[in-house]
């Protein structure tokens, strides 16, 4: 075990986690989920994850269901999300790696969380529990107890990193981009598994999340993402894109590999398409941007 507490800030491979396993300013947090099958979860984390990782749920710790007209996984209050950081006794020195089951689409919802409310030391693991077996490291059924001894996290949401509806209506309509980070199928509207209506935000272009990966599933190099979406942003900063997806989660896959890339600042809606088409006055898009 390497007593140094790291620095990740973005992605950690397998060999660099397990050689930090066991130091005491390390939390873990599983995040897989099904969107499907919201208690599926809390399952595949009963049947085995990695050693003292915690569950994090994607509806219970990083949402706020409570809202409405605010898409499928509402952003949590930070008050709130400060409470959960405590429970699993995260604190402003302590690093934190989330993961999922391979890709990262949900491990980055917390990882974006994390960085919104200021705690640069959020890293996700590389491709995710996929990734560690295959590197032969040990998972156990045991879960962590929760902490009541910790107090809750200094700080606030970048909320100006963070859109709602009129936002991105108005970032739209000044020329502003907007990537929407679902299948191109469900960008087009050719199919709509999940949400009750099909298409896109008008104005908006699409890069699904995938993209991001290479085929086994990890994050390709950083100098190739530099490069790919440096030619999406075509002149824009950073800071000019805002990045969408069916419900605020996959699309916070771009805001962690664009930062893994050195391409720091862009933004959130929060409600994406499912908040958007909460109020069916709002216009509707179909086919390529």
């Amino acid at each position: 075990m390497n007593t140094e507490t790291p620095s990740w800030t973005t992605l950690v491979d397998v060999d660099s986690l397990g050689e930090a396993l066991g130091n005491e300013d390390l939390v873990l947090l599983d995040c897989r989920a099904v969107l499907t099958d919201p208690p599926a979860g809390a399952r595949l984390f009963a049947e085995g994850h990695l050693p003292g990782a915690f569950h994090a749920d994607l509806e219970r710790d990083l949402s706020d269901m409570a809202q409405a007209g605010q898409g499928r996984h509402p952003w949590p209050r930070a008050e709130d999300f400060a409470r959960t950081l405590a429970r699993w006794g995260v604190t402003p020195e302590t690093q934190v790696v989330a993961y999922d089951a391979d890709n990262g689409m949900y491990a980055a919802r917390a990882w974006c969380l994390l960085q919104m409310i200021g705690h640069e030391r959020a890293a996700v693991l590389d491709g995710g529990l996929k990734a560690w077996l295959a590197a032969g490291l040990s998972i156990e059924t045991d879960a962590p107890a929760l902490r009541d001894d910790v107090a809750a996290y200094p700080g606030d949401f970048a909320h100006a990193r963070l859109f709602d509806h009129s936002d991105v209506a108005a970032h739209v309509q000044h020329g502003g981009l907007l990537v929407d980070a679902r299948a191109p199928e469900r960008f087009r509207g050719d199919v709509e598994p999940i949400d009750k209506v099909a298409g896109h935000v008008p104005g908006a272009v699409n890069r699904p999340f995938a993209a991001n990966l290479d085929a086994d599933g990890r994050f390709k190099p950083r100098e190739t993402l530099f490069a790919e979406f440096a030619e999406l942003l075509g002149g824009h900063t950073p800071s000019d894109m805002v990045a969408m997806c069916g419900s605020g989660v996959t699309a916070c896959h771009h805001l962690l590999a664009m930062a893994h890339a050195g391409l720091q600042g862009a933004k959130l809606y929060k409600g994406s398409w499912s908040g958007w088409i909460a109020d069916p006055a709002r216009p509707v898009a179909t086919g390529n941007a």
